[in-house]
Order: C-alpha cells, then structure tokens, then sequence
C-alpha cells in the first residue's frame, strides 16, 4: 500500500536504522511553526463540548497543527470543520483501556476511516501483554492496521508505559512495530502517570528508525517538548499547544 500522503515529511525521514534526535530537535525548534506541524492538538475529555471541538479545530488550522485529534464521536464535526485545509482528523479507538473486543476495534477503525480520519489510535491490550499472551497483543494489533492501512489512515499504539515493566515496554513495542504500528505512542494521560524522557527514549531505542514515536500525556511546557524531542519524540500530542507555541512567539 502506497504512504498516506498525509504523513509529514519530518516523520518520513527513517532510515531503517537510526534516529538522529539532536538534528530532529533542532530542526523542530527552529521556529513556531515547525513546531505546530509535529503536535496533535488533542480534545479528549469526556465532557467535551461542541464548541470546545469546533475551538479546537479553528486553532488546528490557525496553527497548522499535525492533526486535530478527538473522540469518536466527534469525528464528522472535526472533519466538516478542517476540509480544506489538508489538516487530518485523528480519532482514538478502543480507549482508554484497550481492552476492546478484536472485532470491535475493526469495526471502529473501519467506520471512522470511512467518516474521514486519517489517523487511528489504539491502546495496546495492556491486560494481555502483562498475561504474556503476545500472540493476542499481536493479532489485535495487526487486525487494526490492515483496516486502518487500508483506508489510507495509519495507526499508533498507545502502550500505557505507567503500567508496564521495562521487559514488558520493551516486548510491547516490538511487537507492536512488527504487526504494523506507524507510531509508537506512551500514554493516553487517562491512567496513573503520563509521559517521561526516559520511556521515550526506551520506545526509540526499539524503534530505531523503523516507526514514529509520539510522546503525549502531562506536556504542558516548551522545555517538555524539548526534552521528550531530544529523547527521541517525533510526534507529541498535547492539550496546551496553544500555550506551548505562545512561548515561541505564536499570537
């Protein structure tokens, strides 16, 4: 299947192999803007209103964010409101728990692709990967990406770092890259910890340069995106991105 043409350029830039963080950084720090086009601005609370998505999305496109990322149900009003700006819909799925039925992510992926989004994300099965059951980690997983890939989306993987062991974050990743996660993802900020440098950089240490690694949860400061870049972030998604680019100079 050919490469979403969504997919920003900086994310493109894998060599299969290594992951240059100090020259990502650098170049992602070079000006406000370069900095938008690698954070999901998220709106994920419960208590989300219409006004608060359409908000959001008049700010996406303001700041050319990477993506305005919502809840499922808010997808078509996301999608009404960013046409035409090439700005994509992400939509979570399966969340935050991941402990969904296979066949209901499926259906979930399918129906939200089919609305407009282009970017899926899912939560690791937490309780299967901590039972061991990695064939069922697996499957999920890649039963997800052949639906999401399908439709011109891609996928990321929530692994809810808080609740996982070192063995279990690193087994986590690698199979998560394997049954075709586009990116890598922390946390889903809904359980008992959110994002550190040095779980992100575990995460890169697995996927070298073979996938994305989107740091979210808790980054509420310029000098957290920077030391999440430097730890090898590619993606960030964040609440506070408005805020966070105001401290670079954004109006």
């Amino acid at each position: 299947m050919a490469t979403p043409t969504h997919i920003p350029e900086s994310d493109l830039d894998f060599d299969h192999g290594t992951w240059d963080a100090a020259a990502y950084t650098a170049n992602v720090l070079s000006s406000w803007q370069s900095l938008a086009a690698v954070i999901d601005h998220t709106l994920l609370r419960a208590d989300a209103t219409h006004d608060q998505v359409d908000k959001l999305c008049e700010e996406t496109a303001r700041y050319r964010f990477a993506s305005a990322t919502v809840n499922p149900m808010w997808v078509p009003t996301a999608v009404s409101a960013l046409a035409g700006t090439e700005i994509p819909v992400g939509v979570v799925i399966g969340f935050p728990l991941g402990a969904s039925l296979d066949s209901t992510l499926r259906q979930e992926a399918a129906a939200l692709t089919r609305l407009g989004a282009k970017e899926l994300e899912m939560v690791i099965p937490v309780g299967q990967l901590k039972s061991g059951n990695h064939h069922a980690v697996q499957r999920t997983i890649h039963t997800t990406a052949l639906v999401a890939h399908h439709h011109g989306a891609f996928l990321k993987v929530v692994l809810e770092t808080c609740l996982l062991t070192v063995e279990e974050k690193l087994r986590g990743a690698e199979i998560a890259i394997q049954a075709g996660a586009d990116f890598l993802k922390t946390s889903t900020g809904f359980s008992t910890g959110g994002v550190t440098a040095p779980e992100v950089a575990l995460l890169r240490g697995v996927a070298g340069g073979r996938c994305g690694v989107m740091a979210s949860g808790g980054i509420r400061t310029l000098a957290d995106v920077r030391n999440l870049l430097e730890a090898g972030a590619s993606r960030l998604g964040a609440s506070a991105s408005v805020s966070i680019l105001r401290e670079m100079g954004a109006e």
